[in-house]
């Protein structure tokens, strides 16, 4: 189902990295769940009005909060495609992440309200009239909401929205408190048990569980989450595979939304070539892993000797030393510095976040280290966490 909608909604649906290809799938989503939700709603509210319950009519209002939630999901997609502009020059992609940092807010404040309605039935119960076309309802509402959640899942997973990914798990949340409502229903007109504010309280704490979640998932990237590590590998392997390019180090990756990544790397090239023909190859570079995968990069050149027999020497004492105080340790940017009386090693060393507090300690240890084979050098080690 889902590749039929996009066959004949989406054109070129193909070119996920598209802009427009993005914008067209997000407007798809968000229609399709104003008009599912939007006919769950009535369904549900007419049921639950006729018998009385407060847990199915709380189910309905779920689903018109969901009506509303893809209505502004929708308009956030929108926003997000408008172009840079001088006061926004890495354009306005995390409109999307503010779309859903909004819709969790409304699910918070529908959970919120309808605790209230709940706890008041369980204060003052009434009679629930639960019918098999109540029945009929609920169920069909589990098999749209199941579909739904594999198609948002389907469609945020196709075009890396994290905006789809947590409407997916909202559409499954909605499954659970559906069947939750069903549950109640049926143990009422089966058992003569009225435990329909009990079944609404329940729907009502999921709701908010689910609310604080989708909050989470959309504020995460607004604070600058980690991206996605297969990222940061093809980046890696990209800028990589030119035999030019010695290695790598302190590649940056900054989310600007879905589809607009910025990237800084230092790479390292041999100081004996060109620096006009090594400036042509990392502008090459440049230029591929924006073809490829979509990331505005700038490499900073950095020149190292190859053939100069005491440099070469120390590099490989220094790494040695340091992979054997912890594997987990990297360095980069090794350069001596020769004076007159004496010389200084001057080099970077990547430390992982739980290590940062131990910088001191690691110098301690790589200047005892080098002094205990014989090697009487000025250490100077910035520490760069990783």
């Amino acid at each position: 189902m889902t590749k039929i909608l996009l066959r004949l909604f989406v054109k070129n649906y193909r070119n996920a990295d598209d802009p427009n290809v993005h914008l067209s799938i997000g407007k798809l989503a968000g229609l399709t769940g104003i008009f599912c939700n939007i006919l769950l709603f009535i369904g549900k509210a007419v049921s639950g009005l006729v018998i009385g319950s407060v847990s199915i009519v709380a189910d309905a209002v779920n689903n018109l909060s969901d009506a509303s939630s893809s209505l502004v999901t929708l308009i956030g997609f929108r926003l997000a495609q408008k172009p840079a502009d001088r006061d926004h020059p890495y354009g306005h992609a995390r409109y999307e992440y503010l779309s859903g940092l909004v819709v969790s807010a409304m699910i918070l404040l529908i959970g919120a309200e309808l605790i209230k309605s709940s706890v008041n039935k369980i204060i003052d119960p009434a009679a629930v009239e639960f019918s098999m076309i109540t029945f009929a309802i609920l169920l069909i509402s589990i098999c749209i909401k199941l579909w739904m959640a594999f198609f948002y899942a389907s469609l945020g997973k196709y075009i890396g929205s994290v905006t789809l990914k947590a409407t997916s798990l909202d559409s499954r949340n909605d499954v659970i408190a559906t069947a939750a409502v069903l549950v109640g229903g049926l143990t009422s007109y089966f058992f003569d048990l009225n435990i329909d504010g009990y079944v609404g309280l329940a729907v009502a704490l999921f709701i908010l569980y689910s609310g604080i979640n989708i909050a989470r998932e959309t504020i995460s990237p607004l604070l600058g989450k980690r991206v996605d590590p297969e990222l940061v590998e093809n980046i890696s392997k990209l800028v990589l595979s030119n035999e030019k390019i010695l290695g790598i180090h302190d590649l940056l990756v900054h989310d600007y939304g879905p589809g607009q990544y910025f990237a800084s790397v230092h790479a390292e090239l041999s100081a004996e070539d060109d620096p006009l023909v090594c400036h042509d190859i990392i502008d090459s570079i440049e230029c591929e892993v924006f073809e490829k995968l979509n990331v505005h990069l700038v490499i900073h050149y950095d020149p190292v000797l190859v053939n100069d027999k005491e440099w070469n020497e120390l590099k490989h004492c220094v790494e040695t030393i340091i992979n054997k105080i912890d594997p987990e340790l990297s360095m980069h940017d090794f350069r001596m510095v020769r004076g007159a009386n004496q010389t200084k090693l001057v080099f970077d060393v990547a430390v992982p976040y739980f290590m940062s507090s131990r910088c001191q300690e690691l110098k301690q240890k790589i200047d005892n280290s080098l002094s205990a084979e014989g090697k009487h050098y000025i250490t100077v080690i910035r520490f760069d966490e990783k």
